[in-house]
C-alpha cells in the first residue's frame, strides 16, 4: 500500500451538521471532476484510503465520508454490527449528498462510487441525489424496492462477481432489468470471482471465507472503471 496523499478535512450535511471524511486531490486540481467514494462495513480505512489516492493518481479529486464516525474494524461481527447501525437513508440523503455538495463546490461534474455497503449506498444516492453525474457500483445494492430507479438520470457502471455469497447473479439480473425497463444508462460487468475482488486486503486467515481477492478482475473492472468516468466525467472533445 503507498503512502496515503490526502488528508481528513471536514465538510457540512445539508441538515448543517458537520461531517468529517478523507480527502485525496490530482495533482492538477484545476478543472479536475470528483468522486465521492463509499467506503465497504470495515470502515474509512487505509484500503479504502487507497482507493481514493487511486482515483486522485487518474487525475480526480476524490472523498471518502466517514459514516461510521471513526470507528474500523477487522471483525466481521463488528463490521456486521457498524453495518447494522447505519441509517442507509440519512447516510445516502446528508453523508453523501453532503460529500456530493461539498465537490459541486470545486468541481463542476461529481460521481459516486462505492463498495459492497457502498454499492447499496452507490444506487441510493443515484436515486436521491440529482447532482451525482455518473455512478459505479461494485458487488452491492441495497433491497431493489429501495431504489427509484425512475429517479436515476446519471448513467451507472456495475462490477459484479458471480461467486458472490452475498449477492446472487439472480438477484444482479433483477436489478440489471429494473435499471433497464427505466431507460437508466446502465453497463454491467460479471467476474468469474467472489465478492470482494477488488479489495487487496481480502485474503488469507481472519477475513471472511466468502470473500477473495483477485488481481486479474480487479485490473479489469479498474480499466473499465477509469474509462467509464472518462467518457462520463470529462469534457467531450
Amino acid at each position: 500500500m503507498t503512502q496515503s496523499q490526502g488528508s481528513m478535512i471536514t465538510f457540512r450535511r445539508p441538515d448543517g451538521q458537520d461531517i468529517q471524511g478523507y480527502l485525496a486531490k490530482p495533482q492538477k486540481l484545476e478543472g479536475a471532476p470528483a468522486i465521492v467514494v463509499i467506503q465497504e462495513w470495515w470502515g474509512l480505512n487505509d484500503q479504502i484510503r487507497g482507493v481514493a489516492d487511486r482515483l486522485a493518481q487518474s487525475g480526480y479529486l476524490a472523498l471518502v465520508p466517514d459514516l461510521f464516525r471513526g470507528k474500523s474494524t477487522v471483525e466481521e461481527a463488528e463490521a456486521n454490527h457498524l453495518l447494522s447501525a447505519l441509517d442507509f437513508g440519512d447516510a445516502a440523503g446528508q453523508d453523501v449528498r453532503g460529500a456530493v455538495l461539498y465537490l459541486k463546490e470545486h468541481s463542476e461534474r461529481v460521481a459516486v462510487t462505492g463498495f459492497c455497503m457502498g454499492g447499496a449506498l452507490t444506487l441510493l444516492a443515484l436515486s436521491n441525489i440529482p447532482e451525482v453525474s455518473a455512478g459505479v457500483v461494485w458487488y452491492g445494492f441495497p433491497p431493489l424496492e429501495y431504489i427509484d430507479a425512475s429517479k436515476i438520470k446519471a448513467p451507472v457502471l456495475g462490477h459484479w462477481a458471480t461467486q458472490d455469497a452475498f449477492f446472487p447473479t439472480e438477484t444482479v439480473e433483477a436489478l440489471e432489468t429494473k435499471l433497464t425497463d427505466a431507460k437508466v444508462d446502465v453497463e454491467f460487468h460479471h467476474y468469474l470471482a467472489h465478492h470482494a475482488f477488488a479489495n487487496e486486503t481480502a485474503v488469507g486467515p481472519g477475513r471472511i471465507s466468502r470473500t477473495q481477492f483477485d488481481p486479474a478482475w480487479s485490473q479489469l473492472a479498474w480499466d473499465r472503471t477509469l474509462t467509464f468516468l472518462g467518457r462520463t466525467m470529462w469534457p467531450q472533445k
